[in-house]
């Protein structure tokens, strides 16, 4: 088998489906691309793809990432072009590698950290105090409703990084850029805010936007999101 990593994006509206929309609509384009799928065995064979570090629903991406394997060996530009013309317009593929010419280890293992834009209707001195503040504390402990239940976590310990960025020719609100450590339970970035919320009266508006940039290694030096598909 040939196995083919694969970089997407979840752009525009589309950043409203879920995992489980995306996967579907995913394995009806590699149908549709006539790309041959290795299957696994069994009663009840399942195309071999395995996703990993998908964001949350509602949330723009363009560093999403999964691993498919093929029953024969292709061009991966030429997987790239008959996939991304098979997605729908919002979810864009946006590279393809082959996994042989990558450093051996699972894909989600270099998956340890992402960084962020959340895109708020708050007050740009307002946030920067906020963030201030809610850097200064040592640990902001936050609810969230989980497939196990109500669950607590500590937020703070997840933020690699928190600043309020300028927005030239944006009309008006604070943009936020955030590194998240990957950890379990995974701290999301609207976790972020309701944590800043708890420590200062700083509101975001009704609807922030939140978009990934990058996913990948962390360098634990410099704070930066490395590209898992470097060489």
């Amino acid at each position: 088998m040939q196995r083919l990593r694969v970089r997407y994006a979840k752009r525009g509206r589309l950043r409203f489906t879920s995992h489980r929309d995306f996967s579907r609509s995913f394995e009806r384009a590699v149908f549709r691309a006539r790309v041959p799928m290795a299957y696994s065995s069994g009663f009840n064979p399942h195309p071999r793809i395995s996703y990993a570090g998908a964001a949350p629903t509602g949330s723009a991406s363009e560093a999403e990432y999964l691993e498919i394997a093929l029953a024969e060996v292709l061009d991966p530009a030429v997987v790239h072009q008959q996939l991304d013309e098979a997605m729908p317009d919002g979810l864009d593929v946006v590279q393809v590698v082959d996994a042989a010419t990558l450093p051996a280890g699972s894909l989600a293992d270099l998956l340890s950290a992402s960084r962020w834009t959340i895109d708020t209707a708050a007050d740009p001195a307002g946030a920067r105090a906020a963030v201030d503040a809610f850097l200064a504390e040592g640990s902001v402990v936050v609810e969230r409703m989980t497939k196990k239940g109500l669950r607590e976590f500590d937020c703070r310990a997840a933020v690699v990084a928190l600043t309020v960025v300028d927005t030239p020719g944006a009309a008006g609100g604070a943009r936020l850029d955030l590194v998240l450590r990957h950890t379990v339970p995974a701290v999301r970035p609207d976790d972020v805010l309701t944590g800043i919320g708890r420590v200062t009266a700083l509101e975001t508006g009704p609807a922030p936007l939140l978009t990934r940039l990058q996913q990948g290694p962390l360098d634990e030096a410099d704070g930066a999101v490395g590209d898992p598909f470097a060489v």
